[in-house]
């Protein structure tokens, strides 16, 4: 909830813009990009502002041309963009930095149970896969994630809107079966349930799902128990203008930028005083 602390906090008095990095969040960053070469022409633009310049992409989602004087030119912008989008680079950072929030919590740095969820989203003209999802009644891509227990992003894929929930399930699940290997319990809500998903995810692994479904009898808003938590992350994500729809083209550069939005969240909770 909002406080006087809290609003302290946020207000980020003292930056030249409230998206850009301090010297703390930065001094966490900075050892996962690599520094300058050595040869060949000299780097003009250090990583730091080429970083402020995508967090202030992020947080503002405006288009590559209205890129402010005070960064560098868009397309270098989008050069470095697209470069990190493809050699995993914001995966990789928000793996590690999971680990880190998560023992400065005093949790072990992997968890063992997480939180799965989609979210359904409008796509633009920019074109791309999408689909219609019936239940919703949205044309777009979905949002697919699994946060842990505090609500941290462990996983994001996005994928056609049209796919069930049961579905893609497997997919987010598979892709950490390996960087989370105690990640085994799974809570989830009432999409995922049916012997369907049960039997694709014993190939998979050994995975327990714990559906919690909500009451027929129960009225109005209830908070349903750890399901909150995922639905609490896609409020922070949501924060981020650029996701308030999907404007990409490209599968792999809407997953990028939730995964960016992740590192933002985590930079600023790991160097906070």
């Amino acid at each position: 909830m909002w406080t006087d602390t809290t609003r302290a906090q946020h207000a980020r008095i003292g930056q030249r813009l409230p998206s850009d990095l301090t010297d703390h969040e930065w001094e966490v960053l900075e050892p996962f990009f690599p520094p300058p070469s050595g040869v060949g022409r000299p780097r003009k633009w250090p990583a730091w502002v080429i970083v402020d310049a995508l967090f202030y992409m992020l947080r503002g989602g405006l288009l590559w041309r209205m890129m402010p004087p005070c960064f560098p030119p868009a397309t270098t912008v989008q050069h470095y963009f697209y470069a990190w989008r493809d050699d995993g680079t914001w995966a990789r950072i928000n793996h590690y930095l999971i680990q880190d929030a998560r023992i400065a919590q005093g949790c072990e740095a992997s968890p063992s149970a997480g939180v799965i969820d989609s979210q359904s989203v409008k796509t633009t003209e920019s074109g791309g896969i999408r689909g219609y999802d019936a239940g919703k009644k949205t044309k777009g891509r979905k949002r697919h994630i699994i946060t842990d227990t505090n609500g941290f992003l462990v996983h994001a894929i996005v994928h056609s809107a049209d796919i069930q929930d049961r579905d893609g399930a497997p997919m987010v699940l598979g892709d950490i079966r390996y960087s989370f290997p105690w990640l085994r319990h799974v809570f989830a809500d009432g999409g995922y349930a049916g012997n369907k998903l049960k039997q694709v995810l014993t190939k998979i692994g050994d995975w327990t799902l714990q559906i919690i479904k909500r009451s027929d009898h129960v009225k109005g808003f209830v908070i349903l128990p750890r399901r909150w938590v995922v639905e609490r992350t896609f409020a922070w994500l949501n924060r981020n203008r650029r996701l308030a729809k999907d404007f990409e083209q490209t599968i792999a550069s809407a997953t990028t930028w939730i995964f960016m939005a992740s590192v933002q969240l985590l930079t600023r909770r790991i160097a906070k005083p």
